[in-house]
């Protein structure tokens, strides 16, 4: 792969200056595509000017001056045959008012608006025609840069990369006459130099024949790598532990409910994947409150059963105490030893906890991210499962992996339901199993919009239902006050709250306060001891209570979907019928007034993540900052799934076909990402 520093045209500040986008070679600056284009390639006559339309028009300057009222600008007139333009300049500098001398003959591009003296344009592009100015032959891309790359300097820097012989095929021609696509020479040159003819909107939109092709390209490329992966993993070693004969009976004799018809499924995916002598990379999908926590269980007996330690991770303290609660209620009664791992454990706490895993005395062993540090040694690893494994990076995923040997088999779970698409790019590595329906008895949660201005309303509301033996919680947004955000703060209602209701007991948990004092406080609004809880969203995750069936979020137009559900499904957890009231701000904007549509029509978990994905995107929806998963730059998931389905159905073909030209297509568009893995 050439590099631009071996190319002499290549001066060393434009080297620089690319180097600052991510482009060091001559393929990345060929797959630097625009943002947007220009049609330069014609004059419009002033008397064709449309309103609205943006167009090129050439005339001579006849009328400049630095007008003062309404308010200071630049004004400016050209005039060809057939009738004369004004052109408006709201910031200028006095190099601009030398350059639009009266007599030149200037050529603008830019929007036509109606103005005091009729059509104008506003900061159009201008440049002087002189005798060899000509008619541009290509619509104009207008590519994204940084500071000190104009538009003309990174326009002639693709121009020599494409003249570099480069654009040849990575994979048979056969693959894309089946999806009718073409070639990848003819579709590089047709967007960075598209005809007069080519359509403007189709360009814009990534809808043209040249876009598809490299969208699909990309899309290929990372399901070859995740499919590579994916197979590398299954020449690694891994205990194969037998299904349960014993223990599994056992707890589920004792259980005072049945697994739902989707769990026994799932439970059976998982136990099969355990059988097998290479590592379980499976992620178990659940909406809140579907029981993905038993079917963990069920997983960690058929490991400890054989001899196999398993050790679960969670992301707080309070959520990895839920489940070591619930684990030590099912498995106490089997005989099995669990230990707990907190980072805020006292020191004669913790070392006993160390030697219990060390020795293999703990065949369990639940905590937080304590669980994969230096100083934990695990006798006999199994089996590792990860909750809500989008909060844990890369690294502390694989840190944890690698405390057992052979490699252990690994568990992911996740309330976020994924949406079909993600599942199938940034997931294609893993098995995935889904827990579609709910246990029975489960009562659905009824979810209301209510305005801010109705709030004391909503305050006699919550009284009145923790007077009558419920519980609810009060969610705020921020812990401290923030000048710019001016939101209600947690700190401040949980004042107003206690002076508004003395006969209530009421408890402030937030990320700031020490693990300890978490602990206490949701332990007593677990005990039923405070009424109402106002939290941050620290209790997004975890919290269990029966008993609370009311919620207000507070400025829920601030939130994200996918978060607003999580909170939703705090309540809900018993038989009770259960509320979550969403206080709004008036003047919603218009992102904001669709995220509340969707949450309040909408229950479904799935049908949320995909309306979550459309409004944010995958960025920010799989946290990608975080975890290092390289984004899609040319793909759509949602635009190019049939794209994504044809990716999908060639890419085990391909690996085994032709590992060669596997190689040299993944050198292309992956060359940043060496691996795109999530461990």
């Amino acid at each position: 792969m050439r590099k631009l520093n071996e190319i002499k045209a290549f001066s060393k500040p434009l080297i620089a200056n690319l180097f600052k986008l991510g482009i060091s070679t001559v393929q990345d600056l060929l797959l630097h595509l625009p943002l947007r284009y220009i049609d330069e390639t014609r004059i419009t006559a002033v008397r064709d000017l449309r309103l609205g339309d943006t167009a090129q028009v050439e005339g001579e300057i006849v009328h400049c001056e630095v007008s003062y009222k309404p308010r200071k600008a630049l004004i400016a007139r050209i005039e060809d045959a057939s009738g004369q333009l004004t052109l408006r300049f709201l910031h200028f500098y006095p190099s601009q008012i030398a350059a639009l001398k009266v007599g030149t003959v200037l050529r603008v591009y830019g929007e036509i608006r109606h103005g005091f003296f009729g059509y104008e344009m506003v900061h159009p592009q201008c440049k002087a025609v002189g005798e060899k100015t000509v008619v541009a032959e290509t619509l104009t891309p207008i590519y994204p840069t940084t500071a000190g790359l104009t538009q003309p300097n990174i326009r002639k820097a693709i121009s020599l990369a494409l003249k570099q012989d480069t654009l040849t095929e990575t994979l048979p021609s056969s693959v894309y006459k089946a999806f009718h696509l073409p070639s990848f020479a003819a579709s590089v040159q047709a967007l960075h130099h598209p005809t007069p003819d080519a359509n403007l909107t189709d360009l814009e939109n990534h809808s043209t024949p040249e876009w598809r092709r490299l969208a699909f390209d990309e899309l290929l490329a990372q399901q070859l790598s995740m499919r590579k992966h994916y197979a590398k993993r299954r020449s690694i070693n891994a205990p194969a532990i037998a299904a349960s004969k014993d223990l599994t009976l056992k707890m589920l004799e004792n259980l005072p409910f049945k697994l739902t018809n989707s769990q026994q499924k799932v439970v059976a995916e998982i136990s099969q994947d355990l059988t097998q002598p290479h590592p379980m990379q499976r992620l178990l999908q659940g909406d809140v409150g579907s029981g993905k926590t038993i079917v963990a269980c069920m997983a960690a007996l058929q490991s400890i059963e054989h001899g196999w330690q398993v050790a679960l991770m969670a992301p707080t303290e309070i959520l990895a105490e839920q489940h070591f609660k619930k684990f030590e209620t099912w498995l106490k009664p089997l005989n099995i030893q669990i230990a707990w791992l907190t980072g805020s454990q006292s020191k004669k706490e913790r070392e006993a906890a160390l030697i219990a895993i060390a020795s293999g005395n703990a065949q369990l062993a639940v905590g937080t991210h304590a669980l994969f540090q230096d100083a934990v040694s695990f006798k006999k690893l199994g089996l590792a499962i990860i909750d809500e494994q989008h909060r844990f990076g890369v690294q502390q995923r694989l840190a944890l992996r690698k405390k057992g040997e052979p490699e252990p088999h690994q568990l992911m779970m996740s309330a976020t339901p994924i949406p079909r698409t993600l599942s199938m790019s940034y997931f294609a590595d893993l098995d995935v199993s889904v827990i579609d329906e709910l246990p029975p008895g489960r009562t659905p949660i009824v979810t209301k919009l209510v305005s801010d201005e109705r709030r004391d309303e909503i305050l006699q509301r919550v009284r009145e239902a923790c007077l009558a033996g419920s519980q609810a919680y009060w969610v705020c947004p921020l812990i401290e006050e923030s000048e710019a955000l001016q939101l209600q703060t947690a700190n401040d209602t949980f004042a107003h709250m206690q002076a508004s209701f003395p006969e209530l007991n009421i408890g402030l948990v937030h990320g700031r306060m020490k693990p300890a004092e978490k602990q206490a406080v949701m332990k007593a609004f677990s005990k039923n001891e405070t009424q109402l809880l106002v939290a941050t969203t620290v209790i997004e995750v975890g919290v269990d209570v029966p008993n609370a069936s009311l919620m207000v979020i507070e400025h829920a137009e601030r939130s994200g979907l996918s978060q607003l559900h999580q909170l939703r499904g705090r309540v809900g957890r018993g038989a009770a019928k259960s509320t979550c009231i969403l206080l709004y701000q008036n003047r919603l904007g218009e992102t904001a007034r669709a995220r509340l549509k969707v949450i309040f029509e909408s229950n479904d978990g799935f049908a949320i993540a995909q309306a979550d994905l459309h409004l944010r995107g995958p960025g920010e929806f799989l946290g990608t900052r975080q975890s290092g998963v390289p984004m899609l730059k040319i793909a759509d998931l949602e635009r190019d799934v049939d794209l994504l389905e044809a990716a999908k159905s060639v890419a085990d073909g391909l690996i085994k076909q032709y590992p060669s030209a596997v190689e040299a297509h993944l050198q292309r568009w992956m060359r940043h990402a060496a691996e795109l893995v999530k461990v």
